[in-house]
């Protein structure tokens, strides 16, 4: 069964980083792919919160840093180095790079699938109307690891889960702290008219 789910594994990791490959992809997954080029975007969300909902936004801000260094720390410094697998650029053959290191560090689960749906599954929970758009920003970063070469699908699939459930249980430490301090309580944003004043 072990040996089937990763030949399975490897058989789309093929089809991604090889058959799916264009000029297009070529061009956008190495950007998409680099945490650089999202820092500007990550401070602009977190000064738009800051700004807009101000003691809320504080709240949502510490969730969101909270769960990318529990997810990052957890996954990078102790779940990879006790799994151990081998990223596919180091371990098969014939693996287009794309506008990419390798990188020593291990593959399994991926650290950017994590974080970033650590984030979206945050970021959807509190304004659930546009849990669609975190979601697919997760996604195609996580695709895009794939693409250019430096993880399996199960690496982000499983980063992706694991994600999920640190924000998972961030949420309800969030409650848990909001009935014993209002100071830790945070409306979710649900109905397109709270939307619109928040914009």
């Amino acid at each position: 069964m072990l040996d089937l789910l990763l030949q399975t594994d490897i058989s789309l990791f093929r089809f991604i980083n090889g058959s799916l490959a264009n000029p297009v992809f070529d061009a956008v997954m190495p950007i998409v792919t680099e945490s650089k080029y999202w820092m500007p975007v990550y401070a602009a969300l977190f000064i738009w919160l800051l700004w807009k909902r101000r003691r809320e936004g504080a709240v949502i801000c510490l969730i969101l840093a909270l769960g990318a260094v529990i997810g990052d720390q957890f996954n990078s410094m102790w779940l990879k180095e006790w799994v151990g697998r081998i990223r596919p650029c180091h371990a098969l053959e014939g693996v287009r790079l794309v506008g990419v290191w390798c990188g020593s560090g291990k593959s399994f689960p991926s650290s950017h699938a994590v974080n970033n749906f650590a984030a979206a599954t945050l970021l959807g929970y509190f304004y659930p109307n546009r849990r669609a758009i975190w979601y697919s920003i997760a996604t195609t970063v996580a695709f895009s690891r794939v693409y250019v070469g430096v993880h399996y699908p199960f690496d982000v699939a499983s980063g992706a889960a694991l994600g999920a459930s640190i924000a998972f249980v961030l949420i309800v430490l969030q409650q848990f702290a909001a009935q014993k301090n209002n100071a830790f309580s945070v409306v979710r944003i649900k109905t397109a008219t709270i939307t619109k004043s928040e914009s």
